[in-house]
């Protein structure tokens, strides 16, 4: 046998095995019609962005989907790429411009993009090798970038036809701005915060008012009252002249049903350029807007002496003045949560500002939607949909499906709630609105690829909107503008909908929803049948990590530390979908501890059938029982996988490599060695834990081919097949017998302290078990440590000796120089009374009525069986004190 090192080296493997899938072209599918294809469009990382443990889970979650279905015979395509991350990125150029004390101004639009540009091709590849280091078996012939041309000519013809449908439009709504990215922001990309603030009570004409936010008082022209609200039921309709900190200002007395009653004095002030909700009521109520703040954050000029000041600093000086004028009531702590950008965590003002929207609630007919000969529309009733919806019913109806489904009431709750989406931003980076005014005669257009000319006056007097379109609305067009659309590829024809989406939880809204809003509009079928959330990765006691804390784990160096499969299988074994997973360095390095296990079974099984030629065709019962738990183990694993629990199948394969096969197989094969049935074992696992830990299995594959691994690659290899004529039940079921008499007198060695090197002797009656515990009587004595072991099928009680059954199975060990008499006795004495404690609960429980009457029978009848089990141990363990 070769010199194979007895710690598997990581390093040594991982980097060459990876180079050489890739130089085969093994992750790359054919368009092959007589195969299913799977498909799943990795959910793209940043481009001038690092690997974090979000990424890691993504990656090692959807890897193992593509290399067990890779396996499992379909066509396989991930297809791997970068969002150009619009705000992010920008954000870290604009740092960088601010060490060298110098705005994106200073440079102007166009010598800033090219800053931007030079930034991302010089980072674009370091995401990249570290997706390869996790073992990503994605295409990377087919790599797509959302900023690339051909999915910026998918932008553009998206944005094109929803304008020409009436989808997208120009308005001047209320949104989301943040002052320090000086951009909108979908509602969805609003973080939230709890803030202890203040609850200020105005004396407001009529009214006592509360508010969180005085310095807003400047732009009210409204109070509105819920309209069941009897005490202010006189006063609706009607005008005041309200005294203000800039002189009397009139409002009107409103009734709407989106009043809370319950707060405050059940009366609020209408700021209806500055609140969402207040905007929706004087659109209602044709209420007049006055705008205060600007997109600065700084009061306007028609704010008078507060004017530039910040809000904060208006709030201070408002309130002072209100408290001089005898107008400010009182004053209440108040906890509240605030909304921040979720980028750069600045608190969100609320702007009606002129945007882009795509009208969510508008209908088209029943005939544009139907663009493919499919069950898109299949039960859904009438003439015209919206795309609230088509992505409502897509979801209702199954054809996506939505993994855990408890996640299926959060979408359906964000949809029907789901505002009109602005879609445009006022940053550079990014997809610039494709839309042209032509200064001369009026003109707007909206084209594909950039305009020179008028296409109505033939003007050169054109100017290209200012603003870009929001990241997410690229990135919702990732499973089929990455696929070549809006032509129809054969790659576009083949591959989608795509099979999976794999992503987290917290963007489920960010992006899930929108892909499936796109996707049904401009193509007309779904994008994905299932959608897989993982959850958040949080430290050993639950927090989230973050660098405050310092409780942040780098994948990259434990990679490096402990190798890429056993950060793969910390991140894949003990974590369910949708729940969050905790990682710590003690559970990676576990995993690595199971990945030297494997190796060193693989050296172990080639020890043996190096030196022992053995009998392969002549199965003997160890043999039988192995070939048959590898059939169940095969059967379970697979079924696991094909419904998504992935924990439970990586579960099931740890523990019968290392329980099964290496605890007992292994060491049985010291003794009766089968190298076919070793060999074929170890195939079986390595196959199996594949989609886990690609790298060591693959290693070890190679290995054991020899000198040319690369025309026979485990990555490629059949996915194994549970085998009828290899399953044994009935020697099964003995061996795992043996097993069990093995474990318990283990278990009474312990009990005694017998010294785990000390040989001793035992009896054992096997009843209709006896033929074959005699034919394992060698196993028995190897594994249990004996120096003589007498088996018959029945015999006198040893006197003087600790006992134990197994089904109908004694097993005695005789005492004699063993044990000190006196601590065995007040052993046996505890036991006893452990023992009768137990009886005493268990005969109370089942004397109690109401259990008996109310419990499901089979659960009484356990524990019927615990109580006789019970009473058996108590006359054994009483009659070993006699012996004593």
């Amino acid at each position: 046998m070769p010199d194979i090192a007895k710690v598997y080296d990581a390093k040594k493997y991982e980097d060459s095995i990876y180079q050489m899938w890739d130089k085969l072209g093994l992750f790359s599918p054919e368009i092959d019609p007589s195969k299913k294809p799977f498909t799943i469009a990795m959910p793209p990382p940043n481009a001038t962005g690092t690997l974090h443990l979000g990424h890691a889970t993504m990656l090692a979650l959807e890897d193992l989907m593509v290399r067990y279905k890779r396996m499992a015979g379909f066509e396989t395509l991930w297809l791997p790429g970068t969002d150009h991350a619009a705000i992010a990125t920008q954000n870290k150029v604009e740092g960088i411009l601010a060490k060298e004390h110098k705005t994106r101004h200073d440079l102007g639009r166009e010598r800033f993009l090219e800053k931007v540009k030079e930034y991302v091709a010089s980072s674009q590849d370091t995401i990249k090798n570290q997706v390869k280091k996790m073992g990503s078996s994605c295409d990377w012939s087919r790599e797509a970038y959302t900023f690339s041309d051909k999915l910026s000519f998918a932008v553009n013809t998206v944005f094109k036809r929803m304008y020409e449908d009436g989808l997208v439009y120009r308005g001047n709504r209320i949104v989301n701005w943040c002052c320090r990215c000086h951009s909108t922001l979908a509602d969805d990309e609003v973080s939230y915060k709890d803030e202890n603030g203040k609850l200020y009570w105005i004396k407001y004409g009529p009214f006592e008012l509360a508010t969180t936010r005085p310095e807003t008082k400047l732009g009210d022209t409204a109070v509105a009252v819920h309209p069941d609200d009897f005490r202010y039921k006189n006063l609706i309709g009607k005008k005041f002249n309200i005294l203000g900190v800039l002189g009397e200002f009139e409002i009107t007395v409103v009734a709407d049903e989106l009043v809370d009653r319950e707060f405050g004095s059940g009366a609020v002030k209408v700021t209806p350029s500055h609140s969402f909700m207040d905007f929706e009521i004087a659109q209602r109520h044709n209420l007049p807007f006055k705008q205060i703040i600007n997109e600065e954050g700084k009061m306007m000029d028609n704010c008078g002496k507060y004017a530039g000041m910040t809000t904060l600093e208006c709030r201070k000086a408002i309130v002072e003045d209100m408290k001089n004028m005898g107008i400010l009531l009182k004053v209440e702590d108040y906890s509240h949560k605030i909304s921040i950008c979720y980028r750069c965590g600045t608190v969100i003002e609320p702007l009606t500002s002129e945007q882009w929207f795509i009208n969510v609630n508008k209908k088209l007919s029943r005939e544009s939607w139907q663009k493919k000969d499919n069950d898109l529309l299949k039960d859904l009733e009438g003439t015209s949909f919206s795309l609230k919806d088509i992505a409502n019913h897509v979801v209702r109806s199954g054809q996506v499906k939505i993994i855990p489904d408890r996640f299926n009431n959060t979408y359906f709750h964000w949809m029907e709630n789901l505002r009109d989406w602005c879609i445009s931003r006022q940053i550079w980076w990014g997809h610039r609105v494709p839309v042209y005014y032509c200064h001369d005669c009026h003109h707007i257009m909206v084209e594909l690829e950039p305009m020179s000319v008028c296409n109505k006056c033939s003007s050169v007097n054109l100017k290209q909107d200012e603003d870009t379109l929001d990241t997410w609305f690229s990135s919702a067009l990732w499973t089929f503008s990455t696929l070549g659309w809006p032509e129809q590829t054969q790659d576009l024809k083949y591959f989608h909908p795509t099979q999976v989406m794999e992503t987290g939880y917290d963007i489920l809204f960010f992006w899930v929803a929108r892909m499936i809003i796109m996707s049904t509009y401009a193509v007309g079928e779904i994008p994905f049948e299932t959608v897989y959330l993982h959850g958040l990765v949080r430290d050993k006691e639950g927090r989230k990590m973050s660098k405050s804390l310092g409780n942040g784990i780098d994948p990259l160096d434990m990679i490096d530390k402990f190798g890429a499969d056993a950060v793969r299988l910390s991140l894949l074994i003990g974590t369910t979908p949708g729940n969050d997973m905790r990682l710590y360095e003690e559970k990676i390095s576990g995993y690595r501890n199971f990945v030297n296990k494997l190796w060193n079974a693989f050296r172990l099984v080639m020890m043996i059938c190096e030196n022992n030629a053995g009998d392969s065709a002549n199965l003997n019962l160890a043999d039988k029982w192995i070939m048959t738990e590898t059939q169940s183990l095969v059967e379970e694993v697979t079924t696991m996988l094909d419904e998504y629990r992935f924990s439970d199948a990586g579960s099931r394969i740890y523990d019968f490599t290392w329980s099964v096969f290496c605890d007992w197989y292994l060491e049985i094969s010291k003794i009766h060695p089968n190298p076919a049935v070793l060999k074929y074992v170890l195939d079986i696992i390595l196959k199996l834990a594949h989609p886990f830990s690609p790298f060591v299995t693959e290693a070890v594959y190679q290995e054991i081919q020899g000198a040319d691994p690369n025309s026979n690659i485990l990555m490629i290899q059949s996915w194994p097949k549970p085998q009828n004529d290899l399953i044994f039940a009935e020697e099964a079921k003995q061996m795992e017998t043996v097993v069990e008499v093995i474990k318990e007198i283990r278990s009474l060695r312990v009990q005694v302290k017998v010294e785990a090197v000390r040989k001793i002797q035992a009896y054992i009656y096997g009843a209709e078990m006896t033929t074959a515990l005699m034919k394992k009587s060698e196993v028995i004595k190897r594994l249990a440590n004996l120096s003589e072991l007498i088996i018959a099928q029945s015999g006198q009680k040893i006197e003087k000796s600790i006992s134990k059954f197994v089904g109908n199975i004694e097993i005695y060990l005789p005492l004699e120089s063993l044990v000190d008499s006196a601590k065995e006795r007040l052993r046996l004495k505890k036991e006893i009374e452990r023992l009768n404690a137990y009886i005493t609960a268990l005969q109370l429980k089942l004397n109690n009525n109401d259990f008996t009457a109310k419990a499901p029978a089979h659960v009484v009848e356990l524990e019927q069986q615990k109580l006789l089990t019970a009473r058996m141990e108590l006359n054994k363990i009483e009659e070993q004190l006699k012996e004593v």
